[in-house]
């Protein structure tokens, strides 16, 4: 059988029966984007370890090169470009390689990726990870250019246990997809519509990963506070997960202000294993933005959330995202962003250029009409104002005590830590009779816009 794609891109589809059952593949797998995306590559190296793959760091010698991308930023898509610009010409000198981009940017571009470079053999959406073993053997038995991406109502990978990358923190992945559609947001169509684990996988999963020793669990979601399944919400889930013994910490993302009932704030307020760190998105802080954003909450609403939120979780720390520059966003909108984060006082913020993503209602309805130079301004005098705003507050820590996790060696040293708070903090300190996973007490010395640096108590 064969699908035709284009006139210079075709698919054949032989019968299972001409496809190997195994992939005996050396694979590279390159992770962009978010912690969705770590987790999904997780997924991937245990589907294609099962089928005969091995794996490696060193491009060069891989069989197989695979990209798991996202969509939601240009830069993202850039470096995925560049990238397979550049296996353009490598390809002609290793004629076996394979080359797949996997993720959110194959769901969104689709079939447009095989047709603007040649050196990509397959294409595989977030939905369609089982098919990888046979879309590979396809394309290195073959020579096929294949693709899968396939949205699901009900996939959630459920049975698959994710191969881990060592550390204190692993993902869980508690839903997949997004019902919100913002009009900015490409993930309801490259990732599908909601559907939410079963809760009682999320905590044997836990389990498994507190007997690993792993130290905190982070769980995923589009929107991960709208989880819902057999009746338990995601107040339920989250004490749930908590009580999992060995497990410290357990930490949420990505979430939406309008999913926050006073059942959740108050199990994050009692329990002392969940984090007191919230992430919420304001996007813009005007209301007309607001609501072309389809963002279902105005600059008020937003605010009385964050004060429901302080008067409910003393000492909470908060982070945000915002868009610079959505279409139409006059000067005068922008300044209510402006005023929104300075009342708030976030503890920190991710600040971002609006770019049109394809396939988005916003790219559908508007030009992109904000100049680059002015998105660029907008982003740089809001960082300026974070950094005033994070320097302030650390600097009132300093003289104080902060109970953090090990993750790792600081980035600058290798003789001294880098821990975080529980309000998601860094914490940079020397102590050669701690490791990593270890969870101390440290008084702050130092303090900088982005990191804290102290000595541990005994």
């Amino acid at each position: 059988m064969t699908t035709t794609l284009s006139p210079n891109v075709t698919r054949r589809v032989p019968s299972l029966s001409a496809v190997p059952n195994r992939v005996a593949a050396l694979v590279n797998l390159q992770t962009f984007g978010c912690q969705m995306n770590e987790y999904d590559s997780e997924l991937v190296r245990t589907i294609l370890h099962g089928s005969g793959c091995s794996f490696t760091e060193d491009e060069a010698a891989a069989d197989v090169i695979l990209f798991n991308t996202c969509a939601i930023r240009e830069t993202a898509h850039n470096r995925i470009y560049a990238r397979l610009d550049a296996l353009k010409e490598e390809k002609k000198e290793r004629r076996d390689l394979v080359v797949g981009v996997l993720g959110c940017m194959s769901q969104n571009l689709k079939e447009g990726l095989l047709l603007r470079f040649p050196a990509v053999d397959l294409i595989c959406g977030p939905d369609a990870y089982r098919q990888l073993p046979d879309l590979i053997a396809r394309s290195r038995g073959l020579r096929e250019r294949g693709t899968a991406i396939e949205l699901s109502e009900y996939e959630t990978y459920e049975d698959i246990a994710p191969t881990r990358v060592e550390g204190v923190n692993a993902w869980i992945a508690i839903m997949r997809g997004c019902d919100n559609f913002c009009t900015f947001c490409v993930v309801p169509y490259t990732r599908g519509r909601e559907r939410s684990r079963d809760p009682r996988g999320i905590v044997e999963e836990t389990c498994r990963l507190a007997d690993q020793g792993y130290k905190q669990v982070t769980l995923l979601g589009q929107n991960a506070n709208s989880y819902r399944c057999d009746g338990t919400d995601f107040a339920d889930l989250m004490r749930q997960v908590a009580a999992v013994p060995g497990i410290a910490r357990v930490r949420f993302t990505s979430p939406h202000p309008k999913d926050f009932p006073a059942k959740l704030l108050g199990a994050i307020a009692s329990e002392d294993h969940l984090c007191k760190h919230i992430h919420l998105p304001l996007q813009a802080g005007s209301d007309r933005v607001l609501k072309k954003m389809n963002r279902d909450y105005t600059q008020d609403e937003f605010l009385r959330l964050v004060d429901q939120i302080r008067a409910t979780i003393p000492n909470v720390a908060l982070s945000t995202d915002i868009i610079c520059g959505f279409p139409t966003e006059s000067d005068d909108e922008f300044a209510e962003t402006e005023k929104v984060m300075r009342g708030v006082e976030f503890d920190s913020a991710f600040m971002f250029k609006y770019s049109q993503r394809v396939g988005t209602i916003a790219a559908k309805l508007w030009d992109d009409d904000v100049p680059d130079l002015v998105k660029s301004q907008r982003v740089t005098h809001l960082v300026d104002l974070q950094r005033q705003i994070s320097l302030r507050h650390h600097l009132t820590m300093v003289g104080g005590t902060v109970t953090v996790l090990i993750e790792g060696e600081s980035r600058k040293s290798s003789a001294e830590w880098r821990a975080r708070t529980d309000g998601n903090t860094i914490v940079v300190f020397a102590d050669s009779s701690r490791t990593i996973g270890d969870i101390c007490d440290v008084r702050i010395m130092e303090a900088s816009a982005n990191t804290l640096r102290g000595i541990p108590l005994t």
